[in-house]
Parts: structure tokens; sequence; C-alpha cells
């Protein structure tokens, strides 16, 4: 790191460590507000009062769905546009240095069943090294980490050469509505960095998914006859059956370095099923909803073409299925997936500011869950990688937490990486 002394990465720790509780109570204050995806607001509002405080030039909009009509392939169409605020605050440089976008989705999934989890699941309690709360790792501690460093800056009066923008947006889990319209609305940078919980691995690798809905017809009768009925549900086992078989043909004949060592790279779920209205009726119809996966360096359209055929062909081997094909819709934001080189320049930055706080360099990864990583790549041009605190392991699960000890990490090497990235 050329431009970063050791002396400098000293005052960077110290700083971050004595702002501890700081860093720990603004968490709190964004874990404690509800922000499910499309109900973004409290957390916005939060996320705009922290930005102000932090004298950054504040901009605050929602996106509206004429702006995303173009994109809705990507993106989804979204039960609302209205009172989801995006908060973008730019930080100006003296001039001279790169520039660098640091985004945070504000928005979660709901906590689920609050029996499952041990106390509130809004509570932002800490246990230990622990601070618990839905969002607290994906990813409301990754907007704290760019904050936080900034803050660290401020108090050592260190001045960047080149802007820094943080970017807090709302409608990533179901396709990056926020983070599209930040790039639709002018903001670039010469590199992105995405705070999600990468459990401080440099990831400059994202998988895509599909999410689609499948609708199997069968026909009605009394289950004291079965026979003559035709089970939507027996007609769709042979289907699921075979996307199965297709995950295991793509594990076994596709390979990325960045992927090869996870056991299943390219996963395929089904994660709703409904069929059926009574106990003693055959069920005249199935729908099944589920998410695919795909590696870097495929395209959406060719694999959309793939499954298919391969439903299609489980359809034509049955007669009752050839005459009533299954009909198969995509919906929701689809997720490209998205790919920077592993020596980029951001990459590198990355890297080396990890390796001046933890003496060692990160573990390089490729993950395969979608991300906004794919719009700053693909529609703003930009470099990205993803490097944050937390486990994606415990996201979107009870009792999610986020390691103080490793926010704090993340804090330093960003900060750290400030200063060798714009100067």
């Amino acid at each position: 790191m050329a431009n970063l002394d050791p002396k400098l990465v000293d005052k960077i720790y110290r700083s971050v460590e004595a702002k501890k509780d700081n860093t720990i109570q603004l968490l709190q204050s964004l874990v404690r507000v509800p922000c499910v995806t499309g109900a973004e607001a409290p957390a916005s509002e939060v996320a705009e009062r922290a930005f102000h405080e932090r004298d950054l030039q504040v901009d605050t909009w929602s996106a509206t769905r004429e702006e995303m009509i173009p994109y809705l392939d990507h993106v989804g169409e979204q039960t609302t546009y209205e009172n989801r605020p995006n908060v973008v605050g730019v930080r100006r440089g003296s001039g001279g240095g790169r520039s660098i976008l640091l985004n945070a989705h504000l928005d979660t999934v709901a906590p689920g069943d609050s029996g499952a989890w041990s106390q509130n699941p809004l509570s932002g309690a800490v246990e230990g090294d622990s601070l618990y709360g839905r969002g607290s790792c994906d990813m409301k501690g990754g907007l704290v980490t760019h904050l936080a460093a900034l803050d660290a800056l401020s108090d050592l009066g260190v001045t960047l050469k080149g802007d820094a923008t943080v970017a807090a947006t709302v409608g990533e889990e179901n396709g990056g509505l926020g983070a599209l319209s930040t790039v639709l609305r002018g903001y670039r940078a010469d590199a992105a960095l995405i705070t999600e919980p990468t459990r401080l691995a440099l990831v400059p690798a994202q998988g895509g998914s599909l999410v689609f809905r499948l609708t199997v017809t069968g026909r009605s009768a009394h289950a004291a006859v079965r026979d003559e009925g035709v089970s939507a549900f027996e007609k769709f086992v042979p289907i699921f059956q075979d996307l199965m078989q297709l995950e295991h043909e793509r594990n076994a004949s596709l390979s990325h370095p960045l992927y090869d060592d996870l056991q299943n790279k390219i996963p395929i779920n089904i994660g709703v099923v409904k069929s059926g209205v009574w106990a003693s009726t055959v069920p005249e119809t199935l729908v099944a909803e589920g998410r695919i996966g795909l590696l870097p360096g495929e395209e959406l359209e060719p694999f959309r073409d793939l499954i298919a055929e391969r439903i299609a062909s489980v359809a034509n081997r049955d007669p009752w299925l050839r005459d009533h094909p299954p009909r198969l819709e995509w919906f929701g934001g689809q997720f490209a997936p998205a790919e920077v080189p592993k020596d980029a320049p951001i990459s590198e930055a990355v890297r080396r500011a990890h390796k001046e706080v933890i003496g060692r360099e990160p573990s390089v990864e490729g993950v395969t869950y979608g991300a906004d990583m794919r719009l700053f790549v693909r529609f703003g041009g930009m470099p990205c990688v993803m490097y944050g605190a937390g486990d994606i392991n415990v996201a979107h699960a009870p009792d999610e937490h986020i390691s103080i000890p490793d926010l704090l990490t993340a804090t330093k090497t960003v900060a750290c990486l400030l200063v060798d990235w714009c100067g």
C-alpha cells in the first residue's frame, strides 16, 4: 500500500476501536426499526439522519415504476414503489483521486416465526461478541461499516482526494430496485464496494438466480375412486426429480475456479408447493415456485430456454402431461451473474487493505447468491466487489447476528481502502 504508512494504519485501528460503542449503537438503531422489503422507510430515515450527522451531501428519493419498466426482467415488478427511499451521501474529495461508491442495502426479509428466535427479532441485543437482530448481518452491518470508516478518517483529519459516495438502497432482496435506481440517477464511481456478509473474504464473483412458477394441471375426483382422477401432485414429482438430476449434471459438468470447491455451486430449490383443496379429493392443480442458480459467465435467456426444454421433455414422456403441458412462468427479479477479475485494481486494493489490518491476505471466493453487484457492473459500468463482516449462513435465519470484532475489522479495512483508493 504505497500511500498508507504504518503509523496511519495504527491510528485508524485505534480510532475504530475507540468508537466501538458508537458503532454498536448505530447498528442497533438500524436493527431496531422494521425494514422488510417494500416497507423500508423507517430504516431509510435512520440512514438519512446518520448521513446528515456526518455532513455528507444527501440525496433521498424513491424509484418509480416508469423508470423501472425497461428493466423489470432484472428487478421484478414491485407491489409498491412509494415511500421506499434510497439515501445517498457524498463526501467530496479535494480532487485528483479515484472515486468509490460504497453500497449497502437497507431492506431485510421478514423475521418469520418470532418463537424460533431466542429474543425479539428486532432487539439489537449484544451478547458476548455478537449483535443480534434481523438485518444485523444482511446487511445493516454493512452500512454501518461504511459510516464508521468515514468516522475514523474524520476523527483523524484525513482528507480524501477522490469522492466517496455511500448508497443505502432498498429492494435488494427481491431484485435490486434501489441499486438500479441509484445507477440510473447518475451515481457512478471508478469502483464500487458492497459490504455483503462475506466473512471478510474478497468476493469478485456472484452467482445468478432465476425464480420460476410452475403450474401443473390434473383432474379432480373423489379419493374413494382415485384412479378416476389425475393427481397434479403425482405428475409434478417426475418434473421435480428431473430438476434435481439437472442440478447434479450441471455441478458435474460446469467449472469455475472460484466455485469448484463448493459441493453445490448451482443449487436448484423448490421453495413453495401448493396443491389440492381437500384431503379426500384428488388434487387437480399444483403450483410450485423455485429458484435456480447460475454461474458467472452464464446468461439468463439461454438458461430459461434450457429449463423450459427439460420440463417439456418430461411432459412429452407422459400421456397426460403431453396433452396438458405444465405452464412455466418467470417472475420477480432475475439475478444475472456478475464477475470482475481477481486482479482488477479494486480487487487488489481490497486485498491490500485487508492485509494491512489483519496481517494476511483475505481468501478470494465466489458466492452462489445473487446480489446488487450485478447491477453496478452491468448497468453502471463499474468494477464492483463484495467484502464485509457477517456470515451468509445466519442471514434470513432465526437469531441472525453479526460478529462485532469482525464488524470492526471490516471497518478498519474500508477506512484503509478509502485512503489507498481515493488518495
